[in-house]
């Protein structure tokens, strides 16, 4: 597996799930830990991408429902990583921030819409990725955009 790869849509799916720095560093390690957990058990059913977002998608969604456990990273090799602003989706930094900072207010599903859609995800692929059905994803992601169009325009 090689994740150097995917730094950055690991990171993508930490700052959609928290915007503070130390949280964000430690979501991406739980995902990094998750995914090596589970790798024995990647068949190759999906593609590659399809299975790590739903590993990292899984493990943001159930490192906020748990209490947190004390846990050693001193053997784990993960550093900071640092992502550019500008790689994500190309906009400045403050529009950025904004546009995270209003992403912050979606309920869990709305946000890992978001994040696919910002992907350029086909429905189908969300559809394989989430488990929500191609119509349904429509639906949400009309919804979402108004939803975050009120919450920018309001800042």
């Amino acid at each position: 597996m090689a994740l150097k790869e995917y730094k950055l849509l690991i990171y993508k799916v930490c700052r959609i799930y928290t915007n503070n720095q130390n949280n964000i560093q430690e979501l991406y390690q739980d995902i990094i830990i998750q995914l090596w957990k589970s790798y024995p058990k990647f068949k190759g059913e999906s593609k590659f991408s399809t299975w790590l977002y739903r590993i990292a998608i899984n493990t943001a969604l159930m490192s906020f429902s748990k209490p947190k456990r004390s846990l050693q990273m001193s053997d784990v090799e993960i550093h900071n990583v640092q992502m550019p602003y500008e790689e994500d989706i190309g906009l400045k930094e403050e529009q950025h921030q904004q546009l995270y900072a209003a992403i912050q207010q979606l309920n869990d599903v709305e946000k890992s819409v978001v994040m696919l859609y910002l992907e350029d995800k086909s429905y189908d692929e969300m559809e394989e990725i989430l488990g929500i059905s191609n119509a349904t994803l429509r639906v949400k992601m009309n919804r979402i955009k108004e939803k975050l169009r009120t919450l920018t325009h309001n800042r």
